[in-house]
């Protein structure tokens, strides 16, 4: 089984929405874009325990807290799930709910009689929804989920879906860290109740526990005064009630009851202290290490997975606290072991374990929720992706801000010039790190355009820096991107040291021969003292063709103390993205003395 759309209308962030899986997916976006929200969405549809809340939802599940109209009728909130791919055991469960899905046209036949049935592409499938709304005679919130089919004939009520239907979906949802709290708990819904149900096991402990702590002493030594004081009232309460009333007061352990030892029993873990007798000292596993839990919920996980054998994962942030070899590892291991994963995240160490279009990138406007399924970028072959483009790409598909460059030498050069300003000048520049740009090395001038049509059809907000450009490939560059930024010059180097102030040319080459790095090959030239400015540029002009690709240029810019060492361009360029990303800086750099 294996979800193939979930549509969502006035549910919390989410005014309007519809997405479609392709199996296995991982959801990216800007913060507040939906992720989460989405993943809540199918659990309200889909999770067995979900239900069980009291009140279902409540007024901030509603779209801007609206759940009543002008006229004080309920505002309906509503998401759908439609689920495919059914295994034999679901076809015979829900055989007279199913429909009949195309993932050619990502949509429902329409009947009937259904025709194209025998297509290919072309499968049972199940139409669920959940549907919450407020009761004025209650004063309350109420919400069920139902099966989409059979309709309902008349002023009749759909059918109920059930938790026992639920569960023969296998869904489950794992919301950060936050539900690593209960994961090896007894409580109802836990990891390990979960498995303990798979495995059709019963706690047959109840009564002798229960029995046990009934007869457990507790604070009844008479140095503590519990006693004394229970007795005490008792005696106080008599004066006013019949003598078999308040009889024996004392204290037990808890309320005595299946639920309250559900919530209190929980799994003990060695810490790797050591105890003055030398045993290992045990505490409640939710004080280990935030990454050990996260790494032994995602192994019940798996224990789960394989039991249940057709088991749909939901999981927020599995790169929580985790090494990134970890992650990938816990996310491939996931997805082999479910029939699907859908995952959220922030790390682009896990969306390199994703084929592209198994990439969802959300985006949320108004209130309404669009998504677009990630693609190869354009001129990028497969083998190319996976070997030396992938994890840059995954940075941009996890920022709202992308900056193209034409060679390597740029994409060393800006984030370092941009974070030594953002240190000496920061009333006029942050570094690109810190206002969320993520830089792509386009290869060539000639990838620039093509790759800003790709990001911006993405939803990203699209800066580029080029060399200066024939007019007819400047058309193209600045139909593709939001804000081009063009070279007066052809040559990034030759820009930064035609550009660079005399100070810093100086000081910066001086440098390189006082740390022993000039090269041998290149001693004719050696910049000295007396050197002058034409020389020493010169001088670097053939370092850094020897150096091609070092981070030379970096290097130098890095060493600047203030904005107006750096060449015009590059400080215009980097003060310009700093103005768009946040608008409220200075309206522009002063004029230079």
């Amino acid at each position: 089984m294996k979800i193939v759309q979930v549509h969502v209308g006035n549910f919390r962030g989410i005014a309007q929405g519809t997405v479609h899986f392709d199996g296995h997916s991982v959801l990216v976006g800007d913060n507040n874009a939906g992720k989460s929200t989405l993943l809540e969405a199918i659990d309200l549809v889909l999770g067995p325990e979900r239900l069980s809340r009291r009140p279902v939802v409540d007024e901030h599940d509603f779209y801007a807290g609206q759940y009543l109209n002008a006229e004080g009728q309920p505002i309906p909130l509503m998401v759908e799930v439609i689920v495919a791919d059914l295994n034999e055991e679901q076809l015979r469960h829900f055989r007279e709910h199913l429909e009949w899905w195309d993932a050619n046209t990502k949509a429902l036949l329409v009947g009937p009689p259904v025709e194209g049935t025998e297509a290919a592409g072309v499968a049972p499938a199940l139409r669920v929804f959940f549907r919450g709304a407020y009761d004025s005679e209650e004063d309350d919130f109420l919400g069920n989920t139902f099966f989409a089919l059979p309709a309902p004939i008349g002023a009749g009520e759909y059918q109920t879906f059930r938790a026992s239907d639920k569960r023969k979906c296998g869904f489950l949802y794992l919301r950060t860290v936050r539900t690593g709290s209960r994961a090896l708990s007894l409580e109802r819904g836990s990891l390990l109740d979960v498995i303990l149900r798979l495995q059709d096991s019963r706690l047959k402990m109840w009564e002798e526990l229960l029995a046990s702590l009934r007869v457990l002493p507790v604070a009844d030594k008479p140095e503590l005064g519990v006693t004394t004081l229970l007795a005490a009232v008792q005696a106080s309460v008599k004066k006013f009630v019949p003598s078999d009333w308040a009889e024996d007061p004392h204290m037990r352990v808890s309320e005595l009851t299946r639920e309250t030892l559900r919530r209190t029993l929980t799994v003990f873990m060695g810490t790797g202290a050591r105890c003055p007798d030398g045993s290992s000292y045990a505490a409640p596993y939710q004080h280990q290490g935030t990454g050990t839990i996260n790494t032994l919920v995602l192994a019940l996980l798996s224990i789960i997975a394989e039991l249940k054998q057709n088991v749909i994962f939901a999981m927020e942030e599995p790169e929580t606290a985790l090494p990134p070899h970890t992650q990938k590892r816990i996310v491939s291991s996931v997805c082999e072991k479910s029939a699907q994963a859908l995952f959220t995240s922030h790390s682009p160490y896990v969306l390199e374990e994703f084929e592209s279009p198994q990439i969802k990138v959300l985006k949320r406007t108004g209130g309404v929720l669009t998504f677009v399924s990630a693609s190869l970028p354009p001129t990028i072959k497969p083998k190319t992706y996976k070997a030396e483009f992938r994890a840059r790409f995954c940075e941009a598909l996890l920022a709202k801000y992308v900056l193209i460059v034409e060679g390597r030498t740029e994409f060393d050069a800006l984030p370092a010039a941009a974070r030594t300003l953002s240190k000496t000048d920061s009333q006029y520049f942050k570094s690109l790190e810190a206002l969320g740009v993520a830089v792509i090395d386009a290869k060539t001038d000639s990838q620039v355009a093509p790759l800003g049509h790709f990001f911006r059809g993405l939803g990203k907000t699209v800066f580029a820096v080029f060399d200066k450009q024939e007019e007819k490939q400047l058309a193209l560059i600045r139909a593709a991107v939001d804000h081009p930024y063009e070279s007066p010059m052809t040559g990034f180097e030759s820009l930064v040291l035609q550009g660079s102030n005399e100070t810093v040319i100086r000081r910066y080459a001086l440098g390189v021969v006082a740390d022993g790095d000039w090269p041998q090959h290149l001693i004719a030239v050696t910049p000295k003292a007396e050197s002058d400015l034409a020389a020493l540029r010169s001088a670097l002009s053939q370092y850094f063709a020897w150096g091609k690709g070092s981070g030379h240029a970096a290097d130098l810019l890095a060493s600047c103390t203030h904005w107006q060492e750096m060449p015009k361009y590059i400080t215009q360029c980097l003060h310009g993205i700093f103005r768009v990303v946040e608008p409220s800086a200075p309206p522009a750099l002063p004029v230079e003395p």
